[in-house]
């Protein structure tokens, strides 16, 4: 029976859990990690930092697990990049989140090739992907090293090897999404063309060894932490979604083994490739959810994510909120668009504006949930949800209110590892399929819609217009 150290570093912390053969969690150890926002956008974090609680988040696993690990794996931010040396190892700058908007003038300068950009990566040009963070790193910290997604980097540092895998490739840019392979014309359109990349894997490969947490084992299973997570909760046929309500809230749907683009504006990228066989999913993002919650800390509203339902109010009394903190993703895709609340009066206080944002993390989940709907020619009839915020009754029934459809929440707070567990799992054991790899569950709260389709599609529809103003409101700057 196979035992795994499953780490998933994540843009609020670094969370490390030992995993044994019948997928029991032996230990688990968490260590925050918090990002730096700057005033034009952008979004850092310390790449030291990220190595470090990986190296010790995952120490404190295995010593708290009390048991002998057999393999080691990584599920990683996605989007998140930065420059170090490969000879080294050293940082040469700071890691650029995902959240960044930073690169939104490189995106604005190859506006003329969105159309071929969207038809061979399956995304949309917008700086929330790696290469425009990539290419702004290089006109303004560094032309020195190697600029890669933050996985290559603490692989190297575990492993010695260079690589990335398939999934987080196709979040790039610069791969095709048919084969996801680095594509030379792509490359050049973002002045990278020049870069040593590294070398794209499967999810199902053991790329290298580490003794980085006791005795010398393999590292397999390289995976997105949103990908992990749509494979922790079974979704392995074509239809079936989550939503992970972390940092962000993202919702992606399973749409099989053909590398089909989205009509809706969606992100069309890999899930995961195992057995030679790749599979794709849709997904659309929402920039704010618990960083959105993290807000409302430090304004003083909620003392922490614990307190939401307490301190939202049962009605919002008009009250809405655009909560476009780090802009707004599918279907506006405006980096630009800025956080709005309409509707208050003097009588409007902290309870309504903590509801009013909640209700707007739903809405834009809802959105999203329209969107790939349409993509996928059917409307979802149920939606697993993961993450923190889940612990949150009133978001969660939220989201079942505006998506008229029923909500499943996972069982554990660690579907992100426990995808990637399962991944490493399919390496180390050829024999294993997927399906038998990913440990069956059953949803620990189970959310029905309580509006009615009528209220839903008001509160929709007047969101939507505020959602509308807030963007005119910021084009005309």
């Amino acid at each position: 029976m196979t035992t795994v150290l499953a780490i998933d570093q994540g843009t609020s912390g670094t969370k490390a859990v030992v995993v044994d053969g019948d997928g029991g969690v032996l230990g688990i150890a968490e260590l925050p990690v918090r990002p730096t926002y700057l005033p034009g956008g952008g979004v850092e974090q310390d790449p030291r930092e990220l190595l470090d609680s990986v190296l010790d988040a995952g120490r404190e696993a295995v010593a708290r697990a009390g048991a002998r690990i057999d393999a080691v794996t990584l599920a990683n931010q996605g989007e998140t990049v930065l420059a170090w040396d490969p000879v080294t190892g050293d940082p040469l700058s700071p890691a650029i989140v995902w959240q960044d908007r930073r690169s939104e003038g490189i995106c604005a300068e190859l506006d003329g090739f969105r159309d071929r950009i969207a038809d061979t990566t399956g995304l949309v040009l917008d700086p929330y992907f790696s290469a425009p963070k990539m290419a702004w790193l290089r006109r303004n910290v560094t032309g020195e090293g190697v600029v890669t997604t933050s996985d290559s980097w603490i692989v190297h540092h575990l492993t010695g090897e260079f690589v990335t895998d398939v999934s987080t490739a196709s979040r790039s840019l610069v791969t095709r999404l048919s084969d996801v392979e680095w594509n030379a014309e792509l490359l050049e359109l973002f002045q990278l063309g020049e870069e040593r990349l590294p070398r794209i894997v499967s999810c199902d490969e053991v790329v290298g060894g580490t003794s980085a947490f006791g005795g010398h084992v393999p590292v397999a299973g390289l995976v997105v932490d949103q990908q992990a997570a749509l494979l922790a909760e079974n979704c392995l046929r074509a239809g079936e979604a989550k939503c992970t309500f972390g940092t962000g809230a993202f919702l992606l749907a399973n749409t099989g083994t053909s590398a089909t683009r989205s009509t809706a504006g969606l992100a069309a990228s890999v899930a995961w490739r195992v057995r030679g066989e790749t599979s794709y999913c849709f997904d659309g993002q929402v920039y704010t959810a618990a960083s959105a919650v993290r807000w409302l800390q430090d304004l003083g509203f909620v003392q922490s994510a614990a307190d939401l339902d307490a301190v939202a109010a049962t009605d919002a009394e008009g009250v809405l909120c655009v909560p476009a903190l780090a802009g707004l993703a599918a279907p506006w895709w405006r980096p630009d668009a800025k956080a709005a609340f309409t509707g208050m009066t003097l009588s409007t206080g902290p309870r309504h504006l903590v509801l009013a944002v909640l209700q707007g993390i739903a809405a834009q989940v809802a959105e999203v949930g329209e969107l790939v709907a349409a993509d996928l020619g059917q409307p979802l009839t149920m939606l697993r949800v993961d993450g923190g915020l889940t612990r949150s009754r009133v978001l969660m029934q939220a989201v079942a209110d505006l998506m008229q459809i029923r909500i499943d929440v996972y069982p554990s707070q660690h579907a992100t590892p426990l995808g990637a567990v399962a991944l490493a799992r399919a390496s180390l054991d050829p024999s294993l399929s997927l399906e038998d790899a990913v440990d069956a569950w059953e949803p620990s709260t189970t959310y029905e819609p309580r509006w009615s389709a009528d209220q839903a599609a008001d509160f929709r529809s007047r969101w939507g217009e505020a959602v509308a103003a807030a963007v005119t409101r910021e084009g005309e700057r």
